[in-house]
C-alpha cells in the first residue's frame, strides 16, 4: 500500500491521527498538513532556534541559495517519517505498531535535530568538553516545556522520544529499536529528507533519489543480527534495491562536491579554531553554545573578552576572508594520510600542530604571524552502513527469501569506504598572503611536528 497523501477521509493526518490544523507549503515535499500538537511543539523557542541555523552552515558561501534552516529539515523529516510509519502500520509485518508508537517516532523526527549547534557539525568535531547535538537533544525534551507538550498534548513519553533520538539515555524495547531505524540507520528519513533538499538549495544535479518508491518498499520483517540470530528490522523489499543504491550514490555525491568542497571545509576549520581557542581561554562555556544560532554564535564569538585569535577568525569569516588551501594531501600519501587523519580524534594535537607550524613558519620569514594563520582541515571520515535486508515474495533463482542488500547487488561498506578514502583530501589552509609560503616550506615545516619522515 503506498501512502500518497497524510490526510485520511475525516482530515486526521495518517499514522499519528491527529486532526490537521493547517498547512504549509515546502520546497520538497509541497504541502505538510500540522496538528495543533505539531504547532505547539514547532511555536517553542527551542524549535524556532532551528529557522536561525542554516542546514548547511557554511556552504551559502559558495551557493547562495543553499539558506535552508535545519527548522525546514525537521518538517520534512516529520513528513516522511509519517508517510512510513502509516505505510508500515498497513503492512502485515507493521500491525503491531499503535497510535503511541507511532506519535512517539514521529515526535523524534520532528525533535531529531533540536540540540543542533550552529554552522552544521564543526562544533561538534572538537570532541569534550562539546556534548554530541543528540544528547543535548534529548535532554532539552525531556528538561524543557516540550517535555509537557508531548505529556499533555500528545499522549506519549518524553523519556521515550529523547531515548529514540539519543538511545544512550537508556535502554531501548525491541519495538523502539525498529521504529528508531525509521530516523536512523542506513535508510533514514533523515537522509532522505537533507540530501535531496540540499542538493536543491544547491542546484546541483546530486542528490536524486526516488523518495516514493523506496517508502513503499518498507517492510517489517526477520532478518540475521550480527550474531545470526533473527530479529524484527526494517527491510526493503525488491522494488527498494535500486533506489536505495540511488540513496547511498546521491550520499557519496554530495560529500564529494558539496560537503566536502574546499571552501566550506575552510570555514569549517576555521570556526572550529575559533571555538576551540574559546574554550581553552574559558571566555565560553560548552553548554553556553546549545542555546546560539549562526548569528548570535558569532556575536559571542567576536566579544571584546574572547581570546585574539578567536576574534580575528569571527571576524574573517563575517568578512569572506577565508584561509586558502595551501596543501592537499590524498590517501595515495600513505603515511602522511594516516598521521594526519589521526589528529581529528585529537583536537588539542591538531591544535598543537598548527601551532608548530605557526612558529616554523615565523622562524622561517622571519616575522611574526597570527596564531591562527595555519589550520589543518581533516573531514570526518564518514561510516558507510548498507546492512539492509532485501525481502523477496519470488525470489531469482539463486536468491533467498531474505537477503542482504550488500549480495544483492554485489557491494559492500568496503566498496564505498574505499572511494571515500580516495576522493576525501586532508588539507593545510591559511591566510591568503601566506599561501605561496606554505605550499613552498610545507614539507619541512610539518615532517618534524609528526614525528620524523612520512
Amino acid at each position: 500500500m503506498t501512502v500518497d497523501w497524510q490526510l485520511s477521509g475525516n482530515g486526521l493526518i495518517a499514522g499519528v491521527g491527529f486532526p490537521a490544523e493547517t498547512t504549509v507549503r515546502d520546497a520538497m515535499h509541497d504541502r505538510i498538513p500540522l496538528s495543533a500538537p505539531e504547532l505547539s511543539i514547532i511555536g517553542t523557542p527551542e524549535f524556532l532556534r532551528l529557522d536561525r541555523i542554516q542546514q548547511l552552515g557554511f556552504v551559502s558561501r559558495i551557493w547562495p541559495g543553499a539558506r535552508h534552516a535545519r527548522y525546514d529539515h525537521s518538517l520534512g523529516v516529520l513528513h516522511l517519517v509519517r508517510l512510513a510509519v502509516a505505510h508500515l502500520m498497513a503492512s502485515d509485518g507493521g500491525n503491531w505498531i499503535t497510535i503511541e508508537d507511532a506519535r512517539s517516532i514521529c515526535a523524534a523526527a520532528l525533535l531529531h535535530d533540536i540540540g543542533h549547534y550552529p554552522f552544521s557539525h564543526a562544533i561538534e568535531e572538537l570532541g569534550a568538553p562539546i556534548v554530541p547535538h543528540e544528547r543535548v537533544g534529548a535532554s532539552i525534551v525531556e528538561h524543557t516545556a516540550i517535555a509537557g507538550i508531548l505529556r499533555d498534548q500528545w499522549g506519549v513519553d518524553p523519556a521515550r522520544v529523547a531515548a529514540l533520538i539519543d538511545p544512550k539515555t537508556r535502554p531501548m524495547t525491541e519495538q523502539d529499536r525498529v521504529l528508531r531505524g525509521i530516523l536512523s540507520g542506513p535508510l533514514d528519513m533523515d537522509k532522505l529528507d537533507y540530501l535531496p533538499r540540499d542538493a536543491r538549495g544547491c542546484n546541483v544535479p546530486y542528490g536524486g533519489v526516488d523518495t516514493p518508491r523506496l517508502i513503499d518498499a518498507l517492510q517489517i520483517g526477520d532478518a540475521p543480527d550480527d550474531s545470526g540470530t533473527p530479529e524484527q528490522r526494517i527491510v526493503i523489499g525488491a522494488k527498494g534495491v535500486s533506489p536505495l543504491h540511488s540513496l547511498i550514490n546521491a550520499r557519496q555525491e554530495m560529500f564529494d562536491n558539496v560537503y566536502w568542497h574546499h571552501t566550506n571545509r575552510a570555514c569549517m576549520a576555521m570556526l572550529l579554531r575559533a571555538v576551540q581557542e574559546a574554550l581553552l581561554a574559558g571566555a565560553i562555556a560548552a553548554q553556553d553554545l546549545t542555546g546560539l544560532d549562526d548569528a548570535s554564535l558569532l556575536s559571542a564569538l567576536s566579544a571584546p573578552d574572547m581570546p585574539a585569535p578567536t576574534r580575528r577568525l569571527t571576524v574573517a569569516l563575517r568578512e569572506r576572508r577565508i584561509h586558502k588551501r595551501a596543501v592537499e594531501v590524498s590517501n595515495r600519501a600513505v603515511e602522511l594520510y594516516g598521521r594526519l587523519g589521526n589528529l581529528f580524534f585529537d583536537p588539542a594535537a591538531r591544535r598543537a600542530v598548527e601551532l608548530g607550524l605557526v612558529r616554523g613558519l615565523s622562524a622561517e620569514l622571519g616575522r611574526e604571524i597570527d596564531a591562527e594563520a595555519i589550520l589543518i582541515d581533516i573531514p570526518k571520515p564518514e561510516k558507510w552502513r548498507t546492512n539492509v535486508w532485501v525481502a523477496f515474495d519470488a525470489p531469482p533463482v539463486g536468491f533467498q527469501p531474505m537477503m542482504p542488500w550488500r549480495d544483492v547487488v554485489g557491494l559492500t561498506d568496503d566498496d564505498f569506504k574505499r572511494y571515500e578514502e580516495h576522493r576525501r583530501l586532508i588539507r593545510i589552509v591559511v591566510q591568503e598572503p601566506l599561501r605561496e609560503d606554505v605550499s613552498r616550506r610545507w614539507e619541512a615545516l610539518l615532517v618534524p611536528l609528526l614525528g620524523g619522515v612520512v
